[in-house]
């Protein structure tokens, strides 16, 4: 990603505040889920209160497929995600210019404003997504929500 984002400058949309990809509903795969639960447990040592805000936000979210909710990791008075460094692989991939091997290419659109399709296909990099499987027995895909609240017992 550190290349697209190379490639593409000042093409890039994506800071601290921009909220875009936070909004709605989406589905993360079980070896996301673990990571956030992993980086919310890391967030409870470091900063308690920050973490309690999370499981706060999880614990009210609304799951469902019509939802315009912000991402419960979303924190809403800083418009930065609370679980970055854990973020699901959805969200790592959400913003510059992207093809996942096949000929679709997917970026945000509030990046690119004013390029050709000619420059954005210049910036767009092909990732490899190497996921370990899931456990054959876990639902095979659950919802950043659902996988904190796991996590609360």
């Amino acid at each position: 990603m550190a290349q697209a984002v190379g490639r593409s400058g000042a093409w890039i949309a994506c800071k601290p505040g921009c909220m875009e990809c936070c909004i709605g509903h989406f589905s993360i795969s079980q070896a996301d889920a673990a990571r956030l639960r992993s980086g919310l447990e890391e967030l409870a040592f470091r900063d308690p209160l920050r973490a309690a805000a999370v499981r706060a936000r999880a614990a009210q979210h609304i799951d469902d497929e019509e939802s315009e909710e912000p991402c419960p990791a979303l924190d809403p008075a800083s418009g930065t995600c609370d679980l970055y460094a854990s973020r699901p692989i959805t969200c790592r991939l959400f913003g510059p210019a992207v093809s996942l091997g096949g000929d679709a290419m997917g970026a945000c659109e509030l990046c690119y404003q004013g390029a050709s399709d000619e420059e954005i296909a210049a910036c767009c990099v092909t990732v490899d997504i190497a996921e370990p499987s899931d456990d054959p027995g876990d639902p095979p895909e659950t919802t950043v929500a659902a996988a904190i609240r796991v996590s609360q017992g």
